[in-house]
């Protein structure tokens, strides 16, 4: 009798000709050549798109959380990035989403009197769940 195998299909393979379009794409975001996301986007390019690690691109959710739970709010805490900062806040960011979460990120990196003020009064404060789908 022979053994029962549980072989799972495996994911297709993706051209190394997109794998170097989504590497040139996230080279653009970290670079911040919104001249390349100007013409791609409205091409179709998606901007929820995620690399491996779950961080997106330009246009996409502010509350979409990687896959270690961290919001693009708190990186751009983290990394120290007032103009990210404001425009994720413009974008609906909640302050209040994730593990840490951009407002427990700045009392960690001693932030809170260039940004508590401005988060507590943020539009998106308290809707992260909601934006995402996640309760």
């Amino acid at each position: 009798m022979a053994d029962k195998m549980n072989i799972e299909p495996s994911a297709p393979s993706i051209p190394p000709e997109a794998l170097a379009f989504a590497a040139r794409m996230y080279d653009a975001a970290r670079a911040g050549q919104m001249d390349i996301f100007q013409q791609a986007l409205p091409a179709g390019f998606p901007a929820n798109m995620t690399n491996e690690k779950g961080d997106s691109l330009h246009g996409a959710n502010p509350n979409a959380m990687n896959d270690k739970g961290q919001s693009p709010l708190a990186g751009a805490v983290f990394k120290n990035e007032a103009e990210v900062i404001d425009a994720l806040l413009d974008g609906g960011a909640d302050p209040d989403w994730g593990k840490p979460s951009a407002m427990e990120a700045i009392g960690l990196f001693g932030k809170g009197d260039e940004w508590k003020d401005k988060f507590e009064k943020a539009s998106g404060r308290g809707k992260g769940a909601k934006s995402t789908g996640i309760k």
